[in-house]
């Protein structure tokens, strides 16, 4: 049976605890954590009175939107190549569902793909990823696990890559998307591009299987990460343009059709807008990649202080620290998996992160998804100076936050003498 998701769990579990007065640094939870600008509030507001139902597949509008916006991006698209949801999450629900055989995912991943195919029956197979970057297989492993998992009689079928990756806030090299895109070719899977944080990546662009597998890739993305706008829950898909992904694109809408019907009217207006790439929306994204892209750093620089070693951050707002290194010490502390050293991470020294193991890394892995995102202010108008700040860390807020993290990291590894 699958279980409540990890990180909407945490989330529960840190809020809870502020509530009653306790301090608990929050690095839980992938939300983006910033206001919603007054332009797209206008959209909202403007087409709140519009609650009848429209298309499965979203309004014509939002589709051309979406479709100008892939083409601008270099993916030449269609508005027939284009779905909605209300969040990406149940498209990629809806995909796997789709489409035929077991779930080839990296390790580390998003916690809800596993649990996805789980609810859907689907076998799984993980392999883990390169020592660069997340969010692919590494080319090396991912052939002899495909060809291990045929010999044993599953039936690998899609092939779910995170480019940029969450859990690891990193970006895959091209090479690497090239080789696992050719691989997938070989063995007739089709891909599932999870791409939502491709524009949030902290400089250049970020590398797609589309460029090397047309014909069988599809992608998903929306606008939670890049315009902080998860609770408002907009999602979109791009199927290819072909026999494969018509027929696709039709069992997709029979899945929808039967869960979320269509997504709201209003959101869709506000898709729409933001879509369309006006020039104060790419304005406040290029904001939100620098005050991610600094953030991080800071945040990674100091588990890199005590030790951890960590993959420096290139997208988003995630790091996925390794404590192997402290291993000795930890494990004379009874810290033996990644859930003992979350744990006392939370209890001990109020610091909430999730376990590797919540992304499919065995247990006895010492690694941590920590998301930096609900560092930027616990109000409207600090959030509001970070997102505008050239020196977010130094903010009153955030330096004492990274004070606070200081303190419980070295804390953890007192008796080794780092602290600083």
């Amino acid at each position: 049976m699958t279980m409540h998701s990890a990180t909407l769990a945490i989330n529960e579990t840190i809020r809870s605890k502020t509530a009653t007065g306790e301090k608990v640094l929050h690095l839980g939870f992938g939300e983006a954590g910033l206001p919603v600008p007054t332009f797209v509030l206008d959209v909202l507001r403007e087409a709140a009175p519009l609650n009848g139902y429209g298309p499965v597949v979203g309004s014509q509008n939002a589709r051309d939107a979406a479709a100008s916006w892939f083409s601008r991006r270099e993916a030449e698209t269609q508005a027939h190549q284009i779905i909605f949801a209300p969040g990406s999450k149940p498209l990629l629900f809806a995909l796997i569902a789709a489409l035929e055989g077991d779930l080839v995912i990296p390790q580390p991943a998003w916690v809800s793909y596993a649990a996805q195919a789980d609810l859907l029956g689907k076998g799984l197979i993980r392999v883990p990823v390169g020592e660069n970057a997340g969010g692919v297989p590494s080319p090396g492993l991912l052939r002899d696990a495909l060809n291990t998992a045929i010999a044993n009689g599953q039936n690998p079928g899609i092939l779910l890559l995170t480019v940029p990756d969450n859990p690891t806030g990193t970006v895959a090299t091209e090479q690497d998307v090239k080789a696992v895109a050719e691989i997938a070719r070989e063995y007739g899977l089709a891909v599932i591009s999870d791409e939502i944080y491709a524009e949030v990546v902290h400089e250049g662009a970020a590398p797609s299987a589309l460029t090397y597998y047309p014909e069988q890739t599809v992608i998903t993305s929306g606008l939670s990460k890049s315009m902080a706008l998860g609770g408002w829950r907009i999602g979109f898909a791009r199927v290819p343009d072909n026999e494969w992904g018509r027929d696709l694109m039709d069992r997709l809408v029979g899945v929808a059709s039967e869960i979320w019907s269509a997504l709201a009217a209003p959101m869709q207006a506000v898709a729409a807008y933001v879509l369309s790439d006006p020039k104060e929306v790419l304005e406040h994204i290029s904001l939100t990649k620098q005050l991610h892209a600094r953030v991080a750093k800071a945040v990674h620089d100091e588990f890199v202080a005590v030790g951890a070693i960590c993959r420096p951050p290139t997208a988003g707002f995630y790091l996925y620290p390794d404590f192997e290194s402290l291993r000795d010490h930890l494990s004379a502390q009874e810290i033996h998996t990644s859930g003992d050293l979350a744990s006392v991470l939370l209890e001990r020294f109020g610091i909430g992160v999730l376990p590797g193991s919540a992304f499919g890394e065995p247990e006895q892995a010492l690694r941590l998804r920590v998301a930096t995102s609900l560092l930027y202010g616990t109000t409207e108008e600090q959030r509001w100076q970070s997102l505008k700040s050239d020196d977010p860390t130094s903010l009153p807020w955030i330096a004492e936050s990274l004070v606070f993290l200081r303190d419980g990291l070295n804390g953890l590894i007192r008796n080794r003498g780092l602290n600083r």
